[in-house]
């Protein structure tokens, strides 16, 4: 994601019927609140804005990516990102005959059609490009995207509601780690107060509760991993929710790679001293605030990713890693240059996706495998792993 940092007083206003739908949402959240007896852990809020049926971000009809969207993305912003990856899907799929390819969460759809016309262009179409999407609205934007610009390829698509038993091939991630809800904590002298979220008239607010029993365990021991034990005041998020996705993703992968990109940083950069305050941000209309209590429904609430959380699931799944590096060092292993050539607009569009001052350091990728012979090129160049 690409936004511009802004003040509240600066953003756009909703359009009326913008802001109705987000009433419905405000309401949909206060009834959550009061059933639980006054306040909700900021997870489940989370929860509830972005993926609560029908109503919420994800769930919902609005535009989020692109231009005229909240933010964009590496594959809006060019498609040699989506080559650069079609290169490294050939790869595998040249040692999983019949192999497919999964992409989870696939945004407006751009990825998965320059993806497919790469592919074809190589010679290394998979069986069946699949999608995990869980919002109607994007799966019809998907299939219009994809039929656009790639027509003779929408057949190879198809669209699931949850995971497939098994699977061979490639899994694809693009910003998918960092919509998942987080929950956020407040170190304090011999424990940990989480976050919760109560009603405030006709919005809501903070409100500070010490730690569940297991929260705060999970919190207690995973602070036993960072290289020196959080100073009291210090506030950040823990996402719980990594752990059950990738094993799922691991237990369904029978033989190919899982490749996830995504903005974040190892542990001990994470939950550096002076990272006090979290990484949670809101973008709304092509801006970055951190107000997640804005415009519920309306506008995207993220966290970074701490890839070391991401390495320990996968490996822990019985997945081999197979590197971490920076988008950077991702897209030239896979031969950006080459296929930015000299045009004047390609060379502008990989300073993008590769300035460390734009997206070239900030994004990350992380790559795991099972049953394959040899290692992803995509992490030859600068193996990042020894950070995690």
């Amino acid at each position: 994601m690409l936004p511009i940092s802004q003040a509240l007083s600066d953003l756009p206003e909703p359009a009326p019927d913008a802001q109705a739908h987000s009433r419905r949402m405000a309401e949909h959240i206060r009834t959550a609140i009061e059933e639980a007896g006054g306040a909700i852990p900021f997870g489940r809020y989370m929860g509830l804005v972005l993926y609560a049926p029908g109503l919420g971000y994800y769930s919902a009809g609005a535009r989020k990516f692109g231009a005229a969207g909240d933010f964009v993305t590496a594959p809006e912003l060019s498609p040699l990102f989506s080559r650069c990856l079609a290169r490294q899907c050939a790869e595998v799929l040249e040692q999983v005959p019949g192999g497919s390819i999964l992409e989870l969460g696939a945004g407006s759809g751009v990825m998965a059609a320059d993806i497919l016309l790469e592919l074809q262009a190589l010679g290394k179409l998979p069986a069946e490009y699949l999608i995990l999407e869980v919002s109607a609205e994007l799966r019809e934007r998907q299939r219009q995207t994809i039929i656009a610009k790639a027509t003779a390829l929408a057949s190879h698509v198809r669209w699931l509601d949850a995971l497939p038993d098994g699977f061979e091939g490639v899994i694809l991630g693009n910003e998918v780690l960092d919509a998942l809800p987080v929950e956020r904590f407040l170190k304090r002298p011999g424990g940990f107060d989480e976050y919760c979220v109560r009603i405030e008239g006709e919005g809501f607010a903070w409100e500070l509760r010490p730690a569940g029993e297991q929260l705060a365990a999970v919190l207690g021991a995973f602070e036993t991993t960072l290289p020196q034990p959080l100073k009291a005041g210090y506030v950040s998020e823990i996402n719980l929710g990594v752990m059950p996705l990738i094993s799922s993703l691991a237990r369904m992968l029978r033989r190919g790679a899982l490749l996830l990109m995504d903005y974040g940083y190892p542990r001990a950069a994470y939950y550096h001293p002076e990272r006090s305050m979290g990484t949670l941000m809101c973008h709304y209309r092509q801006r970055a605030h951190e107000d997640p209590f804005l415009y519920p429904g309306l506008q995207d609430i993220t966290a970074h990713v701490d890839f070391t959380a991401i390495a320990e699931a996968g490996t822990a799944s019985g997945l081999e890693l197979a590197g971490y590096t920076t988008q950077a060092h991702l897209l030239m292993a896979l031969g950006i240059a080459e296929l930015g050539g000299s045009d004047m607009k390609a060379v502008q569009q990989v300073k993008l996706l590769t300035l460390p001052e734009e997206m070239g350091e900030r994004f990350k990728a992380i790559g795991f495998t099972r049953g394959l012979g040899s290692s992803l090129s995509g992490f030859v160049l600068r193996d990042l792993s020894r950070q995690l």
